[in-house]
């Protein structure tokens, strides 16, 4: 039996969020450029954005460039850029062939005006897609999100929009990026590095984290399946006991 087939299609998380780590050391270990390893990474993107259309996940968020990325060297950030574009030029008709939306999450005016147009366009025409939402974390950080989110809802009240007795966490979750996506249910981060990096530092409150030493650009279908089946043997109690959550099921069935 494949490890799809082991997949029980009734718990797959609704949502799932990858930290897409590794691609300069894959690339080292082979003697090549970093820039090598981050052309290699986007087949790993094509491939688990395949998966997961094919297995009905509604919502798949990829850590793409974070804001402490900019400090990177600036021929490597550059190059990241220009990959950035071509791939969406390349992709933008197989992803509304195959009825994918394309979501960007970050601070788009950070990037270079071309990729903010390309980007742009590529939300245009695949937004009346109905299928999985591919979500690009773009010059995004959660500290950014979260800071930016106060800032928008102290205007608010300042303009009388808003009073502070009415802030709740939903209230809270309108402010961010994700006001429109569910938080992720499983959180995946390769090659090996076990910490969150400042992604999506609210919405992981209650998600499951699964870490492997799969470098990026090796990470294909199986790996993700294999995360999955992990997330699977995971008991999700949100606070309660194993006893409520057992009660809760036999309630539903």
């Amino acid at each position: 039996m494949s490890l799809k087939d082991k997949l029980d299609l009734q718990r797959l998380p609704r949502h799932i969020a990858i930290i897409m780590d590794g691609n300069g050391r894959w690339a080292k270990e082979k003697g090549q450029d970093r820039l090598y390893g981050h052309h290699e990474g986007v087949e790993s993107v094509r491939n688990v954005v395949e998966a997961s259309a094919e297995l009905g996940i509604g919502y798949l968020t990829l850590y793409a460039f974070s804001t402490e990325n900019w400090d990177r060297p600036e021929n490597e950030v550059n190059g990241i850029m220009e990959l950035l574009v071509n791939t969406i030029r390349k992709e933008v008709n197989t992803l509304t062939k195959n009825n994918i939306k394309l979501h960007v999450i970050g601070d788009m005016n950070m990037l270079p005006p071309h990729c903010q147009r390309e980007m742009e366009e590529a939300i245009a025409i695949t937004s009346g897609n109905t299928g999985l939402n591919l979500v690009m974390a773009l010059s995004y950080s959660a500290r950014w999100e979260i800071v930016n989110a106060a800032k928008k809802m102290a205007e608010d009240v300042q303009a009388g929009k808003l009073n502070p007795t009415d802030i709740t966490q939903d209230v809270w979750q309108k402010y961010l990026c994700t006001a429109t996506l569910p938080d992720p249910e499983l959180m995946i981060r390769t090659s090996g590095e076990c910490r969150i990096s400042n992604f999506l530092l609210y919405q992981l409150a209650y998600a499951e984290l699964y870490f492997t030493d799969t470098r990026w650009p090796d990470f294909r279908k199986e790996n993700l399946y294999e995360a999955i089946l992990n997330y699977q043997t995971r008991e999700r109690r949100f606070g309660k006991t194993s006893e409520q959550i057992q009660q809760n099921e036999e309630i539903i069935s």
